[in-house]
């Protein structure tokens, strides 16, 4: 039954935002502004309060807490003679976030920026720049903190992530 209750929850979330190219095992937490061109893999997850701009393409098994804001195109902004909303915008640029990926609550990420497989972004931090895979990253600009796993783990990890996407079941409530 609870499998059952899931799959209607997605449904419908998938339906209200409009969603269509997102797995059907995508599910978004509760009210937010989702482009309505995300990609997102299987079993990943949007949590409530959370603008995601367009051109954002989010891996399997990714999280994404409450409130992230994954912000569009900048402005030109460097027109003598010319105020900024009418300078334009520069090329578009797509935001990558790989597989495994947990973004924390309150986070911004600007757009262009790739993320890789397995890396994990502190509550509140500001990303600007390309994140490396398995790499835990927090503060205003976000700086790097340390690895997730050694090597042999992270090859480990890295076999798990090419298998085809499974669930593997969500822990029980406490």
């Amino acid at each position: 039954m609870r499998k059952f209750l899931r799959q209607v929850r997605r449904y419908f979330w998938r339906m209200r935002l409009g969603l269509k190219h997102v797995d059907p095992t995508f599910l978004a937490g509760g009210k937010s502004s989702i482009n309505k061109d995300l990609v997102a893999g299987p079993f990943s997850y949007i949590a409530p309060g959370c603008m995601i701009s367009s051109g954002v393409e989010i891996g399997a098994y990714t999280m994404i807490g409450p409130r992230v804001m994954i912000l569009g195109n900048d402005h030109v902004h460097n027109v003598a003679g010319k105020p900024v909303i009418f300078s334009g915008r520069p090329e578009f640029k797509k935001t990558l976030i790989g597989s495994d990926v947990w973004i924390g609550a309150g986070c911004i990420i600007i757009c262009g920026v790739k993320i890789g497989d397995g890396a994990i972004i502190g509550a509140g931090a500001v990303v600007t720049k390309d994140i490396a895979p398995y790499s835990i990253m927090g503060g205003v600009p976000a700086k790097f903190i340390r690895q997730r796993f050694d090597l042999e783990q992270q090859a480990l990890h890295g076999q798990m992530l090419a298998l085809p996407p499974s669930d593997g079941g969500y822990p029980d409530k406490r």
